[in-house]
């Protein structure tokens, strides 16, 4: 069918989810949290970062995700400016001593270690990878001195989820885990991670621009050890520096404040609700709906294979038959969006967003519109 065809294709409103919003980040952002947000314009937003009111918000998203995440009272929480990505930079800088071994099984994880390939103060990195859509096996290092391990918790291009585990060897090494679509809505253990960093425009329906590190004593250790070294940073990269302002409830340099209304509304909202297990058990009824339907239907399949790798909170099915590209054109028409695959993969496939924002009824709701499309333009 042509583009024009396609568009004019309306889905019954019965079958139509109460919010279209399905993107793997930025995710849905819910209306208590935009209505957080113009309540704070008039006293928190446009003021300076600096001063107890901006300070005491920040101060409570430390807080509640210390509470979201059990965390023990020796981790820290650290804040910054940048995203996830540049985390990975600071990493490089103030995490990675010499030498670190990268698990990559996506377009994500496969940056952080690129992004260490090139510093000129480290070794070079080594890297265990699987192909799109499994998962490397954790397994300790054997033929270099690593100091730290770098995993990827779930992986946001492929929709693979990764059991987080602490290698045997070396007992001092760190294990730092990209979180950015998995904190919030998957279970990890303090015992397995050193660092957990994200940014908070998935799971907590943020902005992106912010990166959150809850590290751990070891962690922190490691951060100042550097710190008192002799290797340049630029000041925006160290962690040190951050480590420091973010005790005090504020960032190395101005932030966007309306992305710590958003984040702490929805960390309030989180909390209330039940805190991590039922943010998990959102996700949980999506996830197993979503995979459910994929594998009864002739003309879908679930990316992942392996069940025990299928991530509950970004969903990738693959398309037989029918094409991806028709499919999305038409649930966009309808105020669906966001639901296309990860562009780098090259797949026909859908890809949903089942973060603990999205209601599970809307994501039953979209397969029964997915239905719908595909008996009209087969």
């Amino acid at each position: 069918m042509v583009a024009r065809e396609l568009t004019e294709i309306k889905i019954p409103s019965e079958l139509l989810p109460s919010d279209g919003r399905f993107g793997s980040g930025p995710s849905k952002i819910r209306a208590s949290q935009i209505d957080a947000l113009v309540s704070a314009s008039t006293h928190l937003l446009g003021t300076s970062h600096r001063q107890a009111p901006v300070k005491n918000l920040v101060g409570s998203v430390r807080e509640q995700l210390c509470q979201l995440f059990t965390l023990p009272e020796s981790w820290q929480v650290l804040i910054g400016n940048g995203g996830a990505s540049l985390f990975w930079d600071a990493a490089t800088f103030g995490l990675i001593h010499k030498c670190s071994q990268h698990y990559v099984f996506g377009e994500f994880s496969s940056k952080f270690a690129t992004a260490v390939q090139k510093a000129p103060h480290l070794s070079e990195p080594l890297i265990v990878e699987a192909p799109a859509g499994t998962v490397p096996i954790i397994e300790t290092a054997q033929c270099s001195p690593v100091d730290t391990y770098c995993l990827t918790h779930n992986e946001t291009s492929t929709g693979a989820m990764m059991n987080l585990l602490r290698p045997n060897q070396p007992a001092d090494a760190l294990v730092v885990v990209d979180a950015t679509s998995a904190a919030g809505s998957i279970a990890w253990s303090t015992d397995e991670v050193d660092v957990y960093y994200f940014s908070p425009q998935k799971s907590f329906a943020s902005e992106g621009g912010t990166w959150i590190a809850l590290c751990s004593p070891k962690a922190v250790e490691r951060i100042e050890l550097i710190a008192k070294s002799k290797r340049w940073c630029p000041a925006s990269l160290d962690l040190s520096i951050a480590l420091e302002n973010s005790k005090a409830n504020q960032t190395y340099n101005t932030p966007s404040i309306s992305t710590f209304v958003l984040l702490n509304n929805q960390l309030t909202w989180m909390l209330e609700n039940g805190g991590l297990d039922w943010c998990i058990s959102r996700t949980s009824i999506s996830s197993k709906h979503l995979y459910g339907w994929a594998e009864i239907r002739k003309f879908a399949a679930p990316f992942v294979v392996n069940p025990e790798f299928r991530s509950p909170v970004v969903g990738t099915i693959d398309l037989i038959g029918v094409d991806a590209n028709d499919v999305n054109a038409v649930l966009r028409a309808n105020k669906i969006v966001d639901t296309d695959s990860y562009r780098k993969l090259g797949r026909n496939q859908l890809r949903v967003s089942m973060f603990p924002a999205v209601e599970p009824t809307d994501v039953q709701k979209l397969t029964a519109c997915i239905d719908f499309i595909v008996e009209a333009i087969s």
